[in-house]
């Protein structure tokens, strides 16, 4: 089976990569930017950057669409598709209906989208093993997707239709926003004088121990913190401290600590007197 990447981006780089390293024949590729499909070819034995997606779906029996997904519906409809060719996608957030252009010629439409942070190709690569991929599509497709995911070193969840917004709004709560929480820690620390450089290597650590916790633990048993023992004295000068120095962050940490107190009612360690006392003192600010 001979594999194209229409795209030549971060996600269609470190697939093609990781794919080519696991026995893939991964022969074409094309970008709207020549030289990013030029630059990926000559990474990949036997790859040949080729000027459209028309010539890559020609050369290959899989192809796969890694462009930004605004354009993954117009590339589709531009190409002329065989009857049994393998359309895939990596969008994260559509399902299969943006393929409907290489149904409807018969084509094989499917989604391949790794559960992973693409920051660059060479982190893509290294994140890759242990990652799952969300997949979409019939058989004979689904079964070749599932043995990609398992070369990759990845495990495989099957999603059906009208699962993948919300499959994605999953991964942007978990992966974006930590980005963001990150930054919210950061401009506190600014406050009493240390650089967001110097404050991101003393939070890793924790962060990563949050990580551990959650890996080894599992929820609700990882929570910590003082929510998880019902210290609302601590939460009180936690907003009183918010409200005067950085009151922009009071609605992220009140929502985000009402969050969690079903959590730590879950845990066991507060009873539902303490939780609505927390509750009540969050809502009040």
């Amino acid at each position: 089976m001979n594999v194209g990447f229409v795209g030549a981006g971060t996600v269609g780089t470190a697939l093609a990569l990781t794919l080519s390293s696991r026995g893939y024949r991964v022969v074409a590729v094309s970008s709207r930017t020549p030289a990013s499909a030029e630059l990926l070819a000559s990474q990949v034995p036997g790859c040949r950057a080729l000027p459209t997606a028309q010539a890559v779906a020609q050369a290959t029996d899989l192809v796969f669409i890694t462009t930004p997904d605004a354009a993954i519906g117009e590339v589709a409809s531009q190409i002329n598709w065989r009857q049994g060719q393998m359309a895939v996608h990596c969008s994260g957030a559509d399902s299969l209906d943006i393929l409907d252009p290489a149904r409807s010629q018969g084509a094989l439409p499917g989604a391949f989208h790794p559960l992973q942070s693409f920051a660059s190709p060479a982190q893509a690569v290294e994140n890759l093993p242990g990652s799952y991929f969300a997949l979409e599509g019939e058989e004979p497709l689904l079964g070749t997707l599932k043995e990609m995911a398992v070369a990759l070193g990845g495990r495989q969840v099957i999603l059906h239709p009208g699962d993948k917004v919300l499959y994605h709004a999953a991964a942007v709560l978990v992966s974006n926003y930590t980005v963001a929480l990150m930054g919210m820690a950061n401009d506190l620390w600014q406050v009493f004088g240390v650089s967001p450089e110097e404050s991101t290597r003393a939070l890793l650590p924790l962060l990563q121990g949050t990580l551990n916790n959650i890996a080894k633990l599992g929820l609700p048993c990882c929570l910590t913190g003082p929510i998880a023992r019902g210290d609302t004295g601590t939460i009180h000068k936690h907003l009183l401290a918010l409200v005067s120095a950085a009151p922009v962050l009071v609605p992220a940490y009140r929502e985000l600590g009402l969050r969690t107190i079903p959590v730590a009612l879950a845990k066991g360690k507060i009873d539902q007197e303490r939780a609505n006392t927390m509750q009540a003192l969050l809502q009040g600010y």
